[in-house]
């Protein structure tokens, strides 16, 4: 898959992955769902990974970096993300996430020497501000729960969390790790972090066997996790972090679209306004001089 490819399947895929999340809610407590979905995902990549006869073993160095990765990208992003949408508003928590885009390009400055481009920069302030735009009229409902300040804080942990996850995920590829056997020992390792925090605040490992919960597990393990995960990663060890964080500004233009058809959304100026913005910030950062063009794929 070309660039282009990578980033429209992660964009496409975890843009649908908002509305399908929502089915997960119930009986089973979210961290043991963010549980469930790696575990899962983890073994469906192990599997392919022996089936394809790939490599799965690793020195004890490599699975330490694997295992940050895990609980960076895998494991404390996700648990505060699903904690953060119990006090606040969704729109206000993907108006925070999509700070990302900054934190990645300053990370990869700080830690990999990488230029940041004026126009990159500048897209990725036009799609801050076209999300903040969309995501505004959302957060209202939020503001007299009195536990806005934990909401915020823990999106903002979720935010640096998720950076961090995705530079490591940089120099984990950089030094030869490879993605989909590496994301398997990742995603393995993060929920088994999330586990045992569910462990230690005594949450019960239920399953919910109604189809909607298990088909929206399955979809989320196999398309939200595996593909998405897999395409997202290769773009960041070609690109850098800093340029395919830009997914997480485009995203919610597909989650807008979604809930436009299915839940019924209704288009004001604001909206569109918004969605003009991120559309400018994508050309923006994807235009080639804002885009290295990639060199050789890592082993």
């Amino acid at each position: 898959m070309n660039n282009l490819s990578l980033y429209l399947a992660s964009v496409f895929i975890w843009g649908s992955t908002w509305i399908v999340i929502t089915f997960q809610y119930g009986s089973v407590a979210p961290e043991v769902s963010v549980a469930y979905r790696f575990w899962l995902a983890a073994l469906m990549l192990m599997a392919w990974s022996a089936v394809t006869k790939s490599r799965l073993r690793f020195t004890l160095k490599e699975h330490a970096w694997l295992a940050l990765q895990g609980a960076l990208l895998f494991g404390i992003n996700y648990v505060c993300v699903y904690r953060a949408e119990q006090h606040i508003a969704s729109g206000l928590t993907a108006v925070i996430f999509s700070i990302m885009v900054f934190l990645n390009i300053l990370g990869a400055r700080a830690f990999f020497a990488t230029p940041m481009a004026l126009k990159a920069l500048l897209g990725a302030t036009l799609g801050v501000t076209g999300v903040a735009i969309i995501c505004w009229p959302g957060t209202g409902k939020s503001l007299g729960s009195g536990m806005v300040a934990t909401g915020i804080s823990l999106a903002l942990c979720a935010t640096v969390s998720a950076s961090l996850g995705n530079l490591v995920s940089q120099r984990n590829q950089k030094h030869g790790l490879p993605v989909v056997q590496g994301n398997a020992f990742s995603m393995f390792y993060g929920a088994t972090l999330v586990g045992l925090f569910c462990w230690a605040l005594h949450k019960p490992f239920a399953l919910d066997t109604s189809f909607r919960y298990l088909g929206s597990l399955a979809y989320l393990a196999l398309f939200g996790s595996v593909l998405a995960f897999g395409s997202y990663l290769k773009l960041v060890g070609r690109i850098g972090a800093g340029r395919a964080g830009y997914t997480m500004v485009a995203i919610p233009m597909v989650a807008l679209l979604i809930s436009t058809f299915f839940e019924g959304l209704r288009w004001e100026w604001s909206l569109a306004l918004g969605v003009a913005l991120c559309i400018g910030g994508n050309v923006l950062v994807l235009a080639p001089t804002a885009v290295r063009k990639p060199g050789p794929e890592p082993a």
